[in-house]
C-alpha cells in the first residue's frame, strides 16, 4: 500500500480524464465562454432574481461567500456562480505570495478563470436539460443531499464531515462526482446542514436544467444616475487638491459598500479606472489600492455591486449631500497648497504620512473618525473575512475612545509624525513576500517612536500637554461613532457603536497616528494572498499598535496608577514584552490633568468617559432596545451576570431566538468574552487562558457574523435556560443544554429558524443587514 500511495494522484487524475472524455462524448466539449454570453431568461424557467436568487441567498450564501468559501465557490452573485470553484486555498501558509483570485477584479471572463485553475459548477457543454443536470456539479451535489439528508436531530457524528476551520477540502468537478458520491455520500449540499426543501430543490433544479438563464439587474433610476454623476465629478476634479484628496478617500473607502437614500439596498464600490466618467469602467486591478496603476491619470468611479451582502464583509456607507459638503469643508476649503502629486513607489505609497503629507492632518483624521465604526470594521472584515492570525493580538472585549480632533490634538499629533516619520514604517513596504521578521526589530522602531513622542511632549508647554477629558472626542454632540465596543470571537471580530457590557479587559484611546497605521497595516496594506512572513509581520506590528492604544488610555490616569494596571493587563508576559512594558510612564511622561476624587481612579475614569460620550453614544444594542416588556428581561439580564467556569463552557457567539407571548421572534446575542493573562504572544493561546475570569454578555440584535450556536427560548422557559447556563461545568452540560434549547445543524427546524433570524435582522437593521455565516456552528 505504501508503494501505491504516491501513485494515487496519478490514478485519480486518470479517472477524471476518462470521465471528462465520457462527458465530452455524450454532451460535447466544454465551452467556458458559454456563460460570458449570459444565457437569456426564459418564461418557462424560474426567474433568476425573483425565484433563484432568494434560495441561493437563504440557503447557500451562508457558507459560500468571500475568500473563505469552500473551494472558493462564491454563490453571492451570478458571476461567482459561473466562475466556479478551485482546488487552491486563499487562506494558506505560503513561502511565496500567491496570485490573487478576487472575483470581479483579477479576471473578467470565465475563460480567464479557467486559465487560473477554476473549474465550472454549471454545465458548459451542450445546453440540453440532461447535460445541464448531469454535467453540473451544483445540480448533482444538491441531488446528493436530497438522497442522503442526514440525521434528524442530535449531534452530527459522521466521521466524514469535518467542520474544522482548516479542514482538508475535496473540490471536485462534475467529471469526478461519481467517485466522490461513492466515497462521500453524506457530503451533499448544503454541507453538514439539513437539505433544502422539496420546493426549493425543484426551483433550483428546473433553473439549472434550463441552462441557468439570467437577466441583468434592473436598470438604475435617473435620480440615481444623477447622484453617481455628482459624486464621480467630485472625485475627478482637475485641481491638485481635489486629486490628492480623492486618492486619499479612495484608499480608505475602497472596501466599502456605498449607497444612496434614493435606492436603499443597491450598493456601489469605489474603484480605479483607466476611463473617465461617462465611459464604461476599465478597471485597474492591482494587489493593493496604492500600487502603481500604470497610467498617467487615475479616474475614480462608482461600480455597481450585484452580490448579496454577507455579514462578514458588509460595510455600508451612505453617500449624500451632507457627506459631500463635509468632505469639501475638510479637504478643499482650507487654505493650503498641494505642490506636487505623489507617485506610487512602494516605500512612500505604503506610508500615508509621506504620501499625504500635504493634506491637512485634521481632514485625514476627520474622514476616518466621522465613520469610526466603518474604519475599525475594515480591520476585521474588509480584506480578509476572517483573520485569526492577526486577531489574536486583541482582547475579546474592549472599548475604544478617540482623541478629539481639535487644534491642540492636531498640532501635537502632527509634531509627533514629523519627528517620528523615519521610524513609522509599515510591513507593507516589504511587499507580499516578506521574511520572517523578529519581534525585536519592531520593538526597536517602536522605542524610537516612543522616544520621539516623549521629546515632542517635553517641547510643548506643560499645561498644554497634560491630558484631560477635553482631549477625548465627544462625538461633536451627535455622532454615534464616539465610542465603540470590539469583540473578538477567536478567528473573527465585531465592532459595534456604544459601550457594551461592564468594565472591559482593556481599553483603547486612538488618535490619528494609530488609526492611520492600523488602516494601512490591516486594510490597505494587507494582502490575504501574501506569504507567511507578510502575515507574521502584520501580526507583530499590530502588537505595538495595541500597546500604544492602551498606553494612550493609561495616560489619562495618574502616573502612580498606570504601571499596576498595565501589569494586570499583561500578566505572565515574555521577557521582550516585559522589557518594553516595564515603565508605563516612559511612554507619556506627563501627569494627568484630570482631578480624581477616589482611590479607584480606573473605575472613576470609566465613569468620567461615560459622561463625556453620553450625548452621542449609541444604545441600540442594550437589552431594553429589543422590544420586550420589563417583566421578560430579567432572565436575559441574568445571563450577563454569569462569570467564570460557567461562562467558559458557552460558545463564543450564540444567537437566542426569543419567541414572546405575541408577535414575531426577537433575536438576542449572547457573547462569551474569554479572558487571558495577556494577548501579547502569537502562539500557545490556550496556555494563557483564564476561564475563571470569562464573562457573558447578552445584547439586543445580532453582533457577530459567525454564530457558533442557536438557542430557542420563550417566556415560560427563559428562566430555566438562564439557570442551566449558570450551572454549566462541562461539555456534557453544554450538550444537555443544547438538547433542551438548541437548534442544531441537524434540526429540521434549522432553516425556518434561520429565516426568522434573517427576517428579524433585516427588519431591525436594513442597511447593516447581511447573510450570516454558518461555517462555525459547533456540533455539540
Amino acid at each position: 500500500m505504501r508503494f501505491l500511495t504516491p501513485l494515487l494522484p496519478l490514478f485519480l487524475a486518470a479517472c477524471a480524464t476518462v470521465a471528462t472524455l465520457r462527458l465530452d462524448d455524450r454532451f460535447g466539449p466544454a465551452d467556458p465562454a458559454r456563460f460570458d454570453r449570459l444565457p437569456p431568461a426564459s418564461t418557462a424557467a424560474p426567474d433568476y432574481w425573483r425565484d433563484v436568487r432568494p434560495v441561493l441567498d437563504s440557503r447557500c450564501v451562508s457558507c459560500h461567500a468571500c475568500y473563505d468559501a469552500p473551494c472558493q465557490l462564491n454563490l453571492a452573485s451570478y458571476s461567482g456562480l459561473t466562475r466556479g470553484a478551485s482546488t487552491s486555498r486563499v487562506f494558506a501558509d505560503r513561502l511565496l505570495a500567491g496570485a490573487p483570485t478576487r472575483l470581479g477584479i483579477d479576471a473578467q471572463t470565465n475563460a480567464q478563470w479557467r486559465d487560473m485553475g477554476f473549474f465550472p459548477v454549471l454545465n458548459e457543454r451542450q445546453p440540453t436539460p440532461q447535460a445541464n443536470r448531469e454535467a453540473s456539479a451544483m445540480a448533482r451535489l444538491l441531488a446528493l443531499k436530497q438522497s442522503h439528508p442526514g440525521p434528524d436531530g442530535g449531534p452530527l457524528d459522521d466521521p466524514d464531515l469535518d467542520f474544522s476551520l482548516n479542514r482538508a477540502q475535496v473540490c471536485t468537478p462534475a467529471e469526478g462526482l461519481d467517485e466522490y458520491a461513492r466515497r462521500h455520500p453524506t457530503r451533499g449540499m448544503p454541507f453538514g446542514l439539513p437539505p433544502i426543501s422539496a420546493d426549493e430543490h425543484a426551483t433550483l433544479t428546473r433553473w439549472l436544467e434550463a441552462g441557468a438563464p439570467y437577466r441583468p439587474a434592473s436598470p438604475l433610476p435617473a435620480v440615481l444616475h444623477r447622484q453617481l454623476a455628482d459624486w464621480e465629478a467630485f472625485f475627478n476634479a482637475d485641481d491638485a487638491k481635489s486629486r490628492l484628496a480623492a486618492r486619499y478617500i479612495y484608499e480608505h473607502w475602497f472596501i466599502g459598500q456605498l449607497w444612496f437614500a434614493e435606492q436603499p439596498g443597491t450598493y456601489f464600490e469605489l474603484v480605479r479606472s483607466r476611463t473617465p466618467p461617462g465611459q464604461p469602467i476599465d478597471l485597474i486591478a492591482t494587489r493593493r489600492p496604492y500600487d502603481d496603476p500604470g497610467v498617467d491619470r487615475v479616474w475614480y468611479r462608482l461600480r455597481r455591486i450585484e452580490s448579496t451582502p454577507a455579514a462578514k464583509t458588509h460595510m455600508p456607507m451612505l453617500l449624500d449631500a451632507a457627506r459631500m459638503e463635509r468632505l469639501r469643508d475638510w479637504f478643499l476649503k482650507p487654505d493650503y497648497s498641494v505642490t506636487r502629486l505623489p507617485g506610487y513607489d512602494p516605500e512612500s505609497a505604503a506610508n500615508p504620512f509621506v504620501t499625504f503629507r500635504e493634506l491637512p492632518l485634521v481632514a485625514r483624521y476627520r474622514l476616518m473618525l466621522d465613520e469610526a465604526q466603518f474604519t475599525l470594521a475594515g480591520f476585521m472584515k474588509g480584506p480578509v473575512c476572517r483573520g485569526q492570525f492577526a486577531l489574536n493580538s486583541i482582547n475579546d472585549h474592549f472599548w475604544v475612545y478617540f482623541v478629539a480632533p481639535n487644534d491642540k490634538g492636531s498640532r501635537f499629533m502632527q509634531a509627533i509624525i514629523d519627528a517620528a516619520s523615519p521610524v513609522l514604517r509599515l510591513p507593507a513596504e516589504r511587499d507580499s513576500t516578506a521574511g520572517l521578521l523578529a519581534w525585536q526589530e519592531y520593538s526597536r522602531l517602536q522605542r524610537k517612536y516612543t522616544e520621539e513622542r516623549s521629546r515632542i511632549t517635553a517641547k510643548f508647554k506643560y499645561g498644554d500637554t497634560r491630558p484631560t477629558l477635553n482631549d477625548i472626542w465627544d462625538g461633536d454632540g451627535g455622532n454615534p461613532n464616539v465610542a465603540l465596543t470590539v469583540f473578538r470571537h477567536f478567528d473573527s471580530a465585531s465592532v459595534i457603536k456604544g459601550l457594551a457590557g461592564e468594565r472591559p479587559q482593556t481599553s483603547f484611546v486612538i488618535g490619528y497616528p494609530v488609526l492611520e497605521r492600523m488602516h494601512y497595516l490591516l486594510v490597505a496594506g494587507f494582502d490575504v494572498y501574501g506569504n507567511i512572513g507578510h502575515q507574521l509581520a502584520t501580526r507583530l506590528y499590530m502588537d505595538f499598535l495595541r500597546m500604544e492604544s492602551e498606553l494612550n488610555f493609561l495616560a489619562l490616569l495618574p502616573i502612580k496608577d498606570r504601571q499596576p494596571i498595565l501589569d494586570h493587563w499583561y500578566r505572565q508576559r515574555s521577557k521582550p514584552h516585559n522589557d518594553y512594558l516595564a515603565d508605563a510612564a516612559r511612554y507619556f511622561p506627563v501627569e494627568t490633568g484630570i482631578r480624581y476624587r477616589s482611590k479607584d481612579t480606573l473605575n472613576e475614569l470609566y465613569e468620567l468617559l461615560g459622561q463625556r460620550t453620553a450625548r452621542s453614544r449609541d444604545r441600540s444594542r442594550e437589552l431594553e432596545a429589543g422590544g420586550l416588556p420589563e417583566s421578560e428581561l430579567a432572565a436575559l439580564r441574568r445571563l450577563s451576570a454569569i462569570r467564570g467556569l460557567a461562562a467558559a463552557q458557552m460558545p463564543e457567539d450564540s444567537l437566542i431566538v426569543y419567541q414572546p407571548a405575541a408577535g414575531k421572534p426577537r433575536i438576542f446575542s449572547l457573547i462569551r468574552n474569554s479572558a487571558h493573562t495577556n494577548v501579547a504572544e502569537i502562539f500557545s493561546e490556550a496556555d494563557r487562558r483564564l476561564p475563571e475570569e470569562d464573562t457573558l454578555l447578552a445584547m439586543s440584535g445580532i453582533v457577530g457574523a459567525y454564530p457558533n450556536a442557536i438557542f430557542a427560548i420563550d417566556p415560560q422557559n427563559a428562566g430555566r435556560f438562564a439557570d442551566a447556563v449558570a450551572a454549566l461545568r462541562s461539555e456534557a452540560d453544554l450538550v444537555r443544554l443544547t438538547d433542551s434549547y438548541g437548534i442544531r445543524r441537524t434540526d429540521r427546524r434549522f432553516w425556518p429558524t434561520s429565516d426568522a433570524i434573517h427576517d428579524a435582522y433585516r427588519a431591525a437593521r436594513p442597511v447593516e443587514f447581511g447573510i450570516l455565516d454558518y461555517s462555525r456552528l459547533e456540533n455539540h
